[in-house]
């Protein structure tokens, strides 16, 4: 029987960032993880896939030219599954690739199979071909992240009512959609369909979509949705999805029918802590399937960790690798630092992109914090108007006292990009005369941060102005 100091259990980044950071401090570690999913859920079919479609479609459909050479400018007029296939196929294989390198530089052991825990220190590892082992450790982590959440009321076939996982499998462009839940992967897949062409109708139960962003930023996404003829039906529940020769019906509790090609439920995530028989660890799931922890990630049983999707909030792949790192230097009692604070950055890859750090305008108001509003919008930018977005728009939230930076938050072009400048600013504890007198190259997006800091600071000069006279 195979001895490690530390098994992760999940090859996706937060299971890939625990067992570098264990061999990185000299112990042994091993990796469990099905032979055709290295690299998870991430890679195989979540964010990478979708995001490197999202290139593939914004590339192909020409969307981010047309201000510039008309509505009716395409790169290619009739764009075909493979034309997008290629390109995010070509993607995975070489981020296994990169994986499995880092992993083999690393020596850390890819053992490939499923796990299930036997008792608290040892885990069955059974691979593809049934054959079993036994393997004890001294520390565990568990990363098996999540799965589709499907309604027992709903049939998936896989092609016309399809889970987030399956979308990526379909053989046609459809011309038309129902996309059931407006959360985070629901959105950025209405908005992928839609810029194709395809008509999109999103049906929410909650009044509104997103509500953990700026209200302004939504609205603002929700009008460039609905230009590309994407259809919102908020307040509204799915009764059935009925499936016939000439497509499917959704059937809403209010009695309306929409007829589309294809139904995509995107309903949440469900942990797949099942898999692994946490049970037997000493382990007991929370709702749906969610794994409990405390600050360090630790589990009810001390020498067995959880991060990642499993564990929930914020369940996103950049969040996940650093609590993978924390997790493996707490196990080793190697120091981190501080805690895993607030200022993670939030993105959003729909059309256009979102992303946002720090609080919000309703946080601020009702924990009763004064502050000022400084926004930039691209079109009164050279690079907004040379890149062809006019829409896209810079918030900075200023405290109307201290002068710190208290939220950043970006609607358009490369807003995932551009966040991080105020994440530095926010972490450093900078106030908004930093972004005042820094110099930004010209012409950028950056120059964003100049233009908001400015307005900010004239606001809050017009009341000092007042009070003063």
């Amino acid at each position: 029987m195979d001895h490690f100091d530390l098994i992760v259990i999940g090859s996706g980044p937060a299971g890939q960032k625990a067992a570098i950071a264990a061999a990185k401090l000299g112990r042994k570690a091993a990796v469990i993880e099905r032979r055709n999913m290295v690299g998870g859920v991430c890679i195989n079919t979540g964010t990478i896939p979708s995001k490197t479609l999202r290139e593939a479609v914004l590339y192909l459909t020409g969307l981010n030219q047309r201000e510039l050479y008309g509505q009716a400018y395409r790169v290619k007029d009739d764009i075909t599954v493979a034309d997008l296939s290629a390109r995010t196929q070509h993607v995975i294989n070489r981020e296994i690739d990169v994986i499995r390198n880092q992993l083999s530089r690393n020596r850390v052991a890819l053992i490939p199979g499923t796990a299930r825990f036997v008792d608290p220190h040892t885990v069955e590892v059974e691979n593809e071909y049934g054959v079993k082992q036994d393997l004890t450790a001294d520390k565990f982590v568990i990363a098996v992240g999540t799965r589709p959440a499907r309604p027992s009321s709903v049939e998936f076939d896989g092609e016309t009512i399809v889970d987030s996982d399956q979308i990526l499998n379909m053989n046609r462009v459809p011309a038309s959609m129902v996309v059931v839940g407006a959360g985070v992967i629901g959105i950025e897949y209405a908005s992928m369909f839609a810029a194709l062409g395809t008509k999109v109708t999103v049906v929410e139960k909650r009044s509104g979509m997103l509500d953990f962003c700026d209200e302004e930023i939504i609205e603002a996404l929700k009008y460039q949705l609905r230009d590309l003829a994407v259809t919102f039906r908020f307040g509204e529940s799915v009764r059935t999805v009925e499936r016939h020769a000439g497509g499917t019906l959704t059937i809403l509790e209010s009695g309306k029918k929409i007829p589309a090609d294809t139904v995509l439920y995107s309903a949440g995530r469900q942990g797949a802590s099942d898999t692994v028989n946490v049970l037997a660890a000493g382990i007991e799931p929370a709702e749906r399937g969610r794994l409990e922890v405390n600050e360090n990630f630790q589990t009810a049983v001390d020498h067995i960790y959880a991060v990642g999707d499993i564990i929930g909030f914020p369940a996103l792949a950049a969040t996940s690798m650093e609590q993978g790192r924390r997790a493996s230097y707490h196990a080793f009692g190697e120091s981190v630092g501080g805690k895993l604070g607030d200022l993670q950055p939030i993105g959003i890859y729909s059309i256009p992109e979102i992303s946002y750090v720090g609080r919000t305008e309703n946080q601020l108001t009702s924990e009763n914090v004064p502050f000022e509003v400084g926004v930039s919008r691209y079109r009164e930018l050279a690079r907004g108007a040379i890149l062809g977005d006019s829409y896209g728009i810079l918030k900075l939230l200023v405290h109307a006292e201290s002068r710190e930076l208290l939220g950043v938050h970006v609607f358009g072009t490369n807003a995932t990009e551009l966040v991080h400048i105020g994440q530095m600013v926010m972490g450093c504890g900078g106030t908004v005369d930093f972004l005042v007198d820094a110099v930004f190259n010209y012409p950028t997006l950056a120059e964003s941060y100049k233009v908001a800091a400015l307005d900010a600071v004239n606001k809050m000069r017009a009341i000092a102005r007042v009070t003063l006279l």
